[in-house]
């Protein structure tokens, strides 16, 4: 393994080397080691950093011959962006440092951090896992990358287009595919008694206003229905079309596909006034058969008891969001709230840049993966049966990689999760349902909803928001013309639209897509 190690670092420094003019050759030993300094985004907030004794900081001294010198950052965003900033007008940075976009921008700008795209190739294992062409063109600026850019803990696409497969068996119907097909299923779990308990309390599709700032108007449930038409979210995000899709002409039509299921009664007429808590306790009590719903809370072993309580017979899939006219298709949009790791300017110029490779790749292996994700072998987790780290069995369960105390030990596990079935199967077990006897796994919900179609949003999150008035104007017009309350013809319409950029709608749009182009997101 030294040999190994000692030989990956040995390429690191040649190949490095080979492509950098005037930049030293470091062969760091234990004994002489180089200081690499990192200020690092803590997993977890209310812990301190990691000790003195910690075992990370003995191994990367021994394999790589680094001093590596830890310092945590703030816990809010703001006092992070302040602290960077901070030393990069005073040209203090650390030789690794963990940004958010403002920080990156403005350490771009000032040319304080170094271009990363000769580094890539150097870490293959860790960028297979933890890097894709989106991540790349996050910290991407005139065609050179600056950084290293991950998502942190949050995972992504964890929601999906559910159906009652039981309900399809009921009345001979096949799995739904084009937005006609949805709407006639939609229609058959309304007026054709799917539960056979001859009553006429069904719906076929369910929904809550669920509305933040990238994805308004009709918010996130609906979000499928939009996106048959490309328009799901606040804003499209790609250089050709970028904008508001509330301006787009394929919103009007997908806003007729709601106001028709609203007209026919197709969808849960309480849709209006659920909450969160409502809707789910809704669908357990099978008020509805299609909706959109996020893998825990319907598969995990709390949330789908209640369901398999009432229904033992009873079942969903997930399948495909519907496709529109245009052969468009997304379950909605996602945003991914990146943090990018930066190597400064003067760690580049004295030769660390190679090394800091090195050691981030070694941080996926096996050995650092495990090591600042659970802690130590055999004192902080042990492996079960299938690989997984656990703390049952382990000498002292107050070591437990699970307990409080334990904490600092991971505070750089953001640093190697790439959210790999290790991390997750904790978190999400495989269960037998008490009373149907069904083998159940959110886990394995996850994996097929990340797999269906979806739309990239990152950055709409950060954009700039409408006036109070404009945003209530907006909300408010698309229920109006989805009840009724106002007709949804092509001429009221464009009224509206008329009066949306008079109250400010043109303006933010613009507003909005200078912000886009300026931070780099449009793809």
């Amino acid at each position: 393994m030294k040999r190994t190690l000692f030989s990956l670092i040995t390429v690191c420094v040649a190949l490095f080397s080979g492509c950098r003019d005037k930049i030293p050759e470091l062969h760091p030993t234990a004994d002489n080691p180089v200081t690499v300094t990192f200020w690092y985004d803590p997993s977890v907030s209310e812990a301190g950093s990691p000790p003195a004794d910690w075992a990370a900081y003995k191994i990367i001294r021994e394999k790589f011959g680094i001093n590596l010198e830890l310092t945590m950052l703030p816990l809010a965003v703001a006092d992070q962006t302040v602290k960077v900033n901070a030393a990069a007008d005073g040209d203090m940075l650390p030789d690794m440092v963990i940004v958010h976009r403002e920080s990156l921008m403005n350490l771009v700008k000032k040319g304080l951090i170094m271009q990363v795209d000769d580094l890539y190739p150097l870490m293959p294992n860790r960028t297979e896992k933890m890097y894709n062409e989106t991540s790349r063109r996050f910290a991407t600026f005139n065609g050179k990358c600056y950084g290293f850019s991950t998502p942190g803990g949050k995972i992504q696409k964890n929601e999906g287009v559910l159906i009652r497969k039981d309900w399809l068996d009921n009345l001979g119907l096949s799995v739904p595919k084009t937005i006609d097909d949805y709407l006639n299923v939609m229609r058959a779990f309304t007026f054709k008694d799917p539960d056979g308990n001859g009553k006429n309390d069904t719906y076929g599709y369910g929904a809550f206003l669920e509305i933040n700032n990238y994805e308004e108007g009709l918010g996130r449930r609906l979000d499928p229905i939009f996106g048959a038409y490309g328009v799901s979210g606040t804003w499209n995000m790609t250089e050709s079309e970028a904008g508001l899709n509330v301006r787009k002409p394929a919103y009007f039509d997908a806003l007729a596909t709601v106001a028709t299921m609203q007209s026919e009664r197709i969808i849960d007429p309480n849709w209006l006034g659920y909450k969160k808590d409502g809707f789910r306790a809704a669908w357990k009590s099978g008020r509805f058969g299609i909706m959109r719903e996020q893998n825990s809370a319907y598969a995990s072993e709390s949330n789908y008891a209640p369901f398999d309580r009432k229904f033992p017979e009873g079942s969903w899939i997930v399948i495909d969001p519907p496709t529109g006219p245009d052969g468009k298709s997304a379950v909605g949009v996602y945003t991914i709230p990146y943090t990018t790791l930066v190597i400064s300017k003067r760690a580049e110029k004295e030769g660390k840049a190679p090394l800091i490779a090195a050691l981030l790749e070694w941080m996926v292996s096996d050995e650092g993966y495990y090591l600042f994700g659970w802690g130590e072998e055999g004192v902080n987790y042990v492996f079960d049966e299938n690989h997984i780290p656990v703390a049952e069995g382990i000498p002292d369960p107050a070591k437990s990689f699970a307990k409080n105390a334990q904490q600092p030990l991971l505070q750089l596990r953001t640093m190697v999760f790439w959210h790999s079935d290790a991390e997750l199967i904790s978190r999400y077990p495989t269960y037998t349902t008490e009373v149907s006897h069904k083998t159940m796994s959110a886990l394995t919900v996850l994996r097929e909803m990340q797999q269906k179609s979806w739309m990239n949003a990152t950055g709409s999150d950060t954009l700039p928001a409408p006036s109070t008035e404009l945003k209530t104007f907006y909300e408010q017009g698309v229920l109006d013309f989805v009840t009724g309350k106002r007709p949804l013809t092509k001429s009221d319409w464009s009224a509206w639209l008329e009066e949306f950029d008079k109250l400010g709608g043109a303006k933010w749009e613009q507003d909005g897509i200078s912000k886009a182009k300026e931070s780099n997101y449009l793809y």
